[in-house]
């Protein structure tokens, strides 16, 4: 007998969220029936309020239900540190190591010529701008190391050169191939203090 066409609707919703295969979407799904009606009804109200109510910061790319993110508000931050990352979900991670006190810049994708995906086509402009209002800032690029990584790290470089800009990265220690996202606090933190300057 196969589920009923309700609770079957729910588990697909489920196993369109990453790493949700078929068994883990039937639990989720069961367990969801076993809370109250108003469990349930806020649990929807959540999902649907933050996919209304999120949207990128105006100054550097991460998510936030404001114009500017409470990072880029923030009085007690370095506006010169800019650290670079693919998407917002690295910003989550960096933020639970703890130790970085400078500013974000979310590029929201990677160039990826394969893709027909272009400098213009993720966010570079605006972060061109920044620089360009700072006295002597430091970018910290903290991309994976995959082809479209490396592609993007040296397009950044290339807009730099010359412009009085110190531009770093983060320590190999970080696997190659790996999502800034899924890693450890530990890993994150030390790869941040041992970042290298990447050299002329």
């Amino acid at each position: 007998m196969g589920y009923p066409n309700s609770l079957s609707d729910l588990i697909n919703y489920f196993r369109k969220l990453p790493g949700i295969g078929e068994k883990s979407a039937e639990r989720m799904a069961l367990s969801l029936l076993e809370l109250s009606c108003d469990d349930v009804e806020n649990f929807a109200e959540a999902m649907v309020d933050s996919k209304k109510n999120l949207h990128p910061c105006s100054v550097c790319g991460h998510i936030t239900d404001k114009d500017v993110c409470d990072i880029c508000s923030s009085g007690r931050r370095n506006r010169s540190v800019i650290c670079i990352l693919e998407d917002y979900k690295s910003v989550f991670a960096f933020e639970k190591a703890g130790n970085y006190n400078g500013v974000y810049h979310v590029l929201n994708g990677l160039i990826s010529p394969i893709d027909d995906v272009n400098p213009e086509d993720i966010n570079i402009a605006s972060l061109i701008d920044r620089v360009e209002k700072l006295d002597h800032p430091e970018l910290i690029i903290a991309l994976k190391s995959t082809i479209e990584g490396e592609t993007t790290t040296l397009y950044l470089k290339k807009i730099f050169e010359g412009k009085n800009v110190e531009i770093s990265r983060l320590s190999y220690g970080i696997p190659m191939g790996a999502e800034i996202d899924y890693l450890d606090e530990i890993t994150l933190d030390r790869a941040l203090s041992d970042r290298k300057k990447i050299s002329d």
